[in-house]
Formats: structure tokens, sequence, C-alpha cells
């Protein structure tokens, strides 16, 4: 008996796991268990994703069999932070089979986003015979993976679920394993948003699901808060500011009627900002509580343009349901993710190469020349050990670059140490000439490593 048992952290991922089981994109089993995990600072503030509207809606059905608890599996225990001990880990997995019900012959198998950090690096571990596949963590799929993972987990991994966000582009993460790519069907995701927009109707009430006394008409201009001080990629008065720069923008792009979907756990002060900028520009701003996704959003709203900073949200909007878009700040962030494998990087490059800026008096992107060859350059510049496979593909991209693209996108020094193209000029002094030569010399033995000597 195969036990499937599929984890997730957020609406979003449980719709992702839907459209994946309705769309066939997943293995029979005979029984599947969705397991939620409440993953913010303080669980104990913040409603897991089985208490948010809609939900029961996914639970209906035939597609889970059970929805169990990983924080009450691990209490006290903080799921972002916890992961086993190896001496530890066959105990673990039979207090969590006889927890679960699984019995100890019933064969077990993944399915889990972002596999790097815990839980799901914990739940690889704990049950080491299990099958992996991985399924969308949003943009963040087209970049590498974050950091080298055991070969014991990651050469479990058969295939990486994803929604074809960006067409014609496939993703990186995990393709040091050899994993394959597979899209989720674009149409069994909207489907599943569908069932989400109208459970949640039924439960608020005609398109009332905003603060009370408000009502979110259809039309106007939606503005998407991600809360990046708590990343400590900006500070909080900036992204206050990127904020406004956001509504100021929206409103003179004509746009007088504005919905702000703030992160849910943003400071309340910022909404209050927005609101009294936007009255000062002659517009309505008004601010959604509710923790839908974004996706149930447009189809309850229906907006006119969608503005953001690097979101997925900004591109189920212009994939999916065929809504104008608009970035900000993506140069900012550009400049200031630290260190230069942040793996927020790729997604922030993505909306800055193809969504066209709010703030620009053109609506349309500049072209930045083949997408797929500019993420694989700055896929490489990330993890150059990890995918050493991917170099050919920046030095082409790196020679073609246009000098404003290589300064936004590449950090020269990083381009000088991995001796590619764009690289600032080596100097005579012999001693940083003697650690460019020591890193080149390490960047070609981590690309062609030493064959193993038989005993």
């Amino acid at each position: 008996m195969t036990v499937q048992v599929l984890y997730a952290s957020s609406l979003y991922g449980a719709v992702t796991l839907a459209a994946a089981l309705d769309s066939g994109c997943l293995p029979p089993a005979e029984r599947r268990v969705l397991l939620v995990s409440n993953n913010a600072a303080v669980p104990e503030t913040t409603p897991s994703l089985d208490r948010m509207p809609g939900f029961e809606r996914l639970r209906a059905g035939r597609r889970f069999d059970a929805v169990l608890s990983w924080n009450e599996a691990i209490a006290p225990l903080h799921p972002g932070g916890w992961s086993p001990r190896p001496d530890d880990v066959p105990l673990w997995e039979r207090y969590l089979r006889l927890l679960w019900g699984i019995g100890p012959g019933e064969r077990v198998e993944l399915v889990v986003e972002s596999l790097q950090v815990a839980p799901a690096l914990a739940l690889a571990q704990l049950f080491q015979d299990a099958p992996l596949t991985v399924y969308a963590d949003g943009l963040m799929t087209y970049g590498p993976t974050r950091n080298r993972l055991d070969a014991l987990v990651g050469e479990r991994v058969r295939r990486v679920l994803h929604l074809d966000l960006v067409p014609g582009l496939r993703p990186l993460l995990l393709g040091e394993f050899g994993a394959v790519a597979e899209a989720v069907p674009a149409g069994a995701f909207t489907k599943v948003v569908d069932e989400l927009a109208e459970a949640e109707a039924e439960a608020a009430g005609p398109l009332r699901c905003v603060r009370e006394g408000g009502a979110l008409r259809e039309g106007g201009a939606l503005l998407l808060g991600q809360y990046l001080s708590a990343l400590d990629i900006l500070t909080a008065d900036e992204e206050e500011a990127l904020h406004l720069r956001m509504v100021r923008g929206a409103v003179a792009r004509g746009h007088r009627r504005l919905v702000f979907k703030p992160h849910p756990v943003a400071p309340a002060s910022w909404s209050r900002t927005l609101e009294r900028a936007a009255q000062g520009l002659g517009a309505e701003l008004t601010v959604l509580e509710e923790p839908l996704p974004a996706e149930v959003v447009y189809r309850r709203m229906r907006p006119e343009l969608v503005v953001g900073c690097f979101s997925t949200a900004l591109f189920t909007a212009s994939r999916f349901y065929g809504i104008p878009v608009a970035r900000v700040g993506t140069g900012l962030l550009l400049e200031r993710l630290a260190p230069y494998q942040n793996s927020n990087r790729v997604p922030v490059t993505l909306a800055d190469a193809l969504l066209p800026d709010l703030e620009s008096t053109s609506y349309e992107p500049e072209p930045v020349g083949d997408v797929t060859d500019l993420v694989a350059a700055v896929g490489f510049a990330m993890q150059p050990q990890l995918r050493p496979d991917l170099r050919e593909a920046a030095e082409r991209y790196l020679k073609s670059c246009p000098p404003a693209f290589l300064a936004r996108y590449f950090k020269r020094r990083r381009l000088t140490v991995l001796g590619l193209p764009g690289g600032l000029p080596l100097p005579r002094n012999r001693a940083v000439r003697r650690v460019v030569r020591e890193a080149r010399r390490l960047k070609r033995r981590a690309l062609n490593p030493p064959a193993r000597r038989r005993r």
C-alpha cells in the first residue's frame, strides 16, 4: 500500500497540489494525506491554511483522505527551525507512522515544496526511503537550488512540478540531480482557483471581503505588498516608500479606485499611510484584509491593472488571466540583494526583464535578449559549483549582453572571479592576480573533479 504525504504551507501551495492531482500529474496512491504547516514567526497568532476561507472546498471530494498538522506533530518545536538529529530519525519515523496511521510495511511517497529548508527537508530526512516530488514555489523554481543538498535527499527527487509562468523557460531547480521539470496545466490551476472564489463568495457575500464597511468592486488597480523588510532586503521605511510609489504610479496611469493587498503580517500603519496618500491624489484606496490568494481576488475583483514588485502573482495575472501588470522597485532590489546567490535574485530578474515599469513613459519592457540564456547566466553566477553545466550559456549571453543590462543583473567582481565576460580587468598587483588564479583553479576543479582512486 502506498501513502502519499503532500506537504503545503500556503493556500497557493494547496491550490497547486489540487491542480496537480486533478490533472493527473501525481501517480496513483491508495491513500493521500495533506500535511499542513504554519511557518509564521508566531504560528499561534496566524491562521493556518486549513482555516482560511475556501479551504473546505479544496478538502471536499476525493483529493485528500485526511488533513494533518505538522505543527501539532512536532509541538512545541517551530516548523521552520527544527530538523531531526541523525540518531533520532528512526524514532521520529516510528512516531509519525503511529500518529498518522501509516503501517510499518506501507510505502510512503512525499510531495513537498521548498525542499532546501525545513519542514520539507525535515520530512525528507525522516522518511529516508520515500521517493520525492517537488512542486513549484512560484518564480523561485526558475532559479538554481539555493544550497547544496545531501545526495541522499537530492537523488530521490523524481520530478519538479511547476506552473508555466514564463513560456519556454525551464526551471533550474534541482537540475543538478537530473530532476525532470513538468508543467501543471494552467486550466487545472484556474479551475481550482474558481472553486475557491465561489466558496469565498458564498461565505462572505457578493464582493464583500475587505475591511468592515467597505466593498470590493470590480475594476480599478490592485496593489500587491510583499513585506520585504521582514527579509532584511529593505528597511521598513523603504518598503513603505515603495508602496507609495505603487499608489502614485497607478494614479498617474488614470486609476482612481485602488485596492491594496498587504502581506498578512505587514504593519497596519502602512495601510493607513497609503489611504491618506491616495486621498491626497484624489483616489480611493481600500485595504483587503482577508488572507486570500491573489488569484482569487482576480476572479472576484477583475482588476484593470495589477501592480507589484516581483510577486509570482504578477505573472499569474498576466499569463493566466490576461490582466495588465506593472512592476516597481526591482532596480533597487537588484542592488540590495545580498549575497549574490540570494534565492530571490532570479524572481527579481524575471520581473525586471519581462514586466513593464510602472513609472516608465513606455509601457513595454526593454528587450533583454534570450531569457533562457539570461536566467542561465544569472543561475551560473549564483551557484557555479552546483550548476557548472550552465557556463556555456552564461558566456554566450554575457558576450552579447548590452552594458546597461550587464551592470544591472551582474556584479562585475563576481564575473571577474568566475572568469566570465564582462569582468574587471586584472590589476598588475601580484597578490590580486594570485587570488584570482586560485579562484579560477578551484573553479576548474569543480567543473572537472578528479577521478577517485580504486583501492
